[in-house]
């Protein structure tokens, strides 16, 4: 049996849109929100409270506008509230 050696093959260039400037503290609250239940319910249902507490002692380092949005959207779901969210910055 021979195995056919790894060859780079340098691959074309994808036509992706940048996407917009995306902070740390908004991945770090998405990520918090995947991970625990318990944090996620309470962004979706009060989301001024979710980011006053945090998650495991560690508040989000958002900017103003970030967390004037997050607490302006009234989402069903995290897919939901991550569609909104990506939506609006998007037309920033």
């Amino acid at each position: 049996l021979m195995i056919a050696p790894l060859v780079y093959q340098p691959s074309t260039k994808l036509n992706v849109s940048p996407m917009p400037m995306q902070s740390h503290g908004l991945s770090r609250m998405f990520a918090a929100a995947i991970v625990n239940q318990q944090f996620c319910s309470l962004l979706l249902n009060n989301p001024n409270e979710a980011l006053r507490k945090g998650y495991l002692g560690e508040t989000f380092l958002l900017t103003r506008e970030e967390f004037d949005l997050i607490v302006s959207i009234h989402a069903k779901s995290l897919s939901d509230l991550a569609r909104q969210v990506n939506r609006s910055l998007a037309i920033k």
